[in-house]
């Protein structure tokens, strides 16, 4: 084979990651381009507009109107829920994900491994599995329907402590540890003083893919909430997909609503991409 042939070879397969990342976003974005043109349209037009042709009569505000003023402004309220559960739950979510993966990073203890292996058995446990058993826990207490039904269960993310342990193996030296231990400071100390820093990259990571998971959860909150008021986006759009069968015109709330749930986490990622770190993957595979 000539040396003009292999070069012209080398191109075409040096072309093919290249191809794959352009259909791979495509095949991503298409559906998001297709929520904004479908968010665009009025109520009339859903269903007669092609559709990947967006509307031009000012549907996007008249929707966002519309969807404001149902039922009082009821989806800001789903909104406020859904900031409260993936918020809340996502930050003392990593707390407790922070200070077990530093343990178990850390310190030798007894059953250190039974504990660990339960960690990475609990990992594989789907989420919609415990959904049920939760819900009537918080029966017994007297907690289901309350923000709380939906907190504690987020409390806690095996997968969460599992990256936290990896990270903190990582980045966290022993050396450091040891010499806060001669300055006489205790483990409390050393481990905000100390431990906390290097581990924030990775603490950044576990909050935002607890946030996304909090976020775009439907089966917990579905469970475990029967006041309206209490109900998350995920919840309240899918009470608006069945009124839709006997009101069609609904269907453009849903689909603007739908749009408007996505910014959050677009704001989320974006306000915080300059902390994102693939060593936390990294330090995974090395671990």
């Amino acid at each position: 084979m000539s040396a003009p042939t292999i070069a012209a070879s080398r191109n075409r397969i040096a072309w093919m990651p290249t191809l794959i990342l352009v259909v791979g976003a495509l095949y991503c974005l298409l559906p998001l381009y297709w929520l904004v043109a479908a968010s665009s349209k009025l109520p009339g037009e859903l269903f007669t507009l092609p559709s990947f042709l967006p509307g031009f009569n000012g549907g996007l505000i008249e929707n966002i109107s519309e969807l404001s003023a149902y039922r009082n402004g009821r989806y800001w309220l789903w909104t406020l829920n859904s900031l409260i559960f993936a918020g809340g739950g996502a930050a003392m979510s990593t707390i407790v994900s922070a200070a077990a993966g530093y343990g178990l990073a850390k310190y030798n203890f007894l059953g250190k491994r039974v504990v660990f292996g339960f960690l990475l058995g609990a990992v594989l446990i789907p989420g919609v599995v415990l959904a049920v058993p939760q819900y009537l826990l918080m029966s017994k207490v007297g907690l289901a329907s309350t923000y709380w039904s939906v907190l504690i269960p987020s409390i806690v993310s095996p997968l969460g402590i599992y990256l936290c342990r990896i990270y903190a193996a990582a980045v966290v030296h022993d050396e450091l540890l040891e010499a806060g231990r001669v300055d006489g400071a205790n483990e409390l100390r050393i481990f905000f003083s100390i431990g906390l820093a290097p581990m924030i990259p990775g603490l950044i990571t576990v909050f935002l893919l607890q946030f996304v998971g909090i976020w775009n959860n439907f089966l917990l909150p579905f469970i475990m909430l029967s006041d309206e008021r209490l109900f998350p986006l995920t919840v309240g759009l899918y009470t608006l997909v069945n009124q839709g069968t006997e009101q069609p015109g609904v269907y453009t709330l849903i689909i603007t609503g739908a749009l408007i749930s996505i910014l959050p986490l677009m704001a989320l990622f974006l306000f915080l991409q300059r902390y994102w770190r693939l060593d936390l993957i990294s330090g995974s595979v090395k671990g």
